[in-house]
């Protein structure tokens, strides 16, 4: 190895504690969502009201998925600096798409309802009622409802066959992902708070290679 190499291999060696942020996105996530199931009716066909009632809420809640977007990018490189040589390209990139296309997808999401609280705040009355709050309210329930909850379903999947394989994670965790995966792309239609499972998942996972790392730590 080069002295080159040598320097830039430790220049860029994962801090220890980078787990830490899969800790930062489930509880942004699990905040963010509470406050948006709370402010928002669950119906999409559902009136504006909330518009002017909760938009405090719902403003509040679209600041925190920003950042818990940018803490599940850092988490997915944990995950692959936990794989490292053993990654498999196969699942790697299922487990690097459905994490960016569930990521988009939030982003998306979150974009049309803040441009829905915009333009009521520029125009209350008539977006309220307006075709155009009735499309965009369906745009965002169908890409979080739907499309995004399902990439988080094969976010677990994958995530869980890659643990499984190379354990860098428990065997129950792993089982447990695929368990609660299915719940995700089977009853996300029927449970609203169905998507509550996939944060909490994280979280447990997050805590795992965080509490590894710092025991490795501790040995060295």
């Amino acid at each position: 190895m080069s002295q080159v190499d040598g320097v830039t291999e430790a220049g860029l060696r994962t801090p220890k504690v980078a787990a830490i942020a899969g800790v930062v996105f489930s509880l942004l996530t699990l905040a963010s969502f509470g406050l948006l199931w709370s402010a928002i009716p669950a119906e999409p066909q559902a009136s504006g009201a909330w518009l002017a009632a909760n938009a405090d809420e719902v403003a509040l809640a679209l600041n925190l998925i920003s950042f818990a977007g940018i803490a599940f990018l850092w988490f997915i490189g944990v995950i692959r600096d936990q794989l490292g040589r053993r990654e498999d390209r196969f699942f790697a990139t299922v487990f690097l798409g459905s994490g960016l296309l569930f990521l988009g997808m939030l982003f998306v999401a979150a974009a049309a309802i803040g441009a829905m609280l915009i333009v009521f705040e520029d125009q209350p009355a008539a977006f309220a009622a307006s075709p155009e709050f009735r499309f965009a309210r369906a745009v965002s329930y169908s890409l979080v409802n739907v499309y995004m909850v399902k990439m988080a379903g094969v976010f677990m999947i994958s995530t869980s066959t890659v643990a499984m394989s190379t354990r860098f994670a428990p065997r129950w965790l792993a089982v447990l992902g695929y368990l609660l995966a299915v719940l995700l792309l089977l009853g996300s239609s029927f449970v609203r708070w169905s998507f509550a499972l996939f944060p909490l998942w994280v979280l447990l996972l997050s805590v795992q290679i965080l509490a590894g790392n710092l025991v490795r730590r501790a040995e060295v």
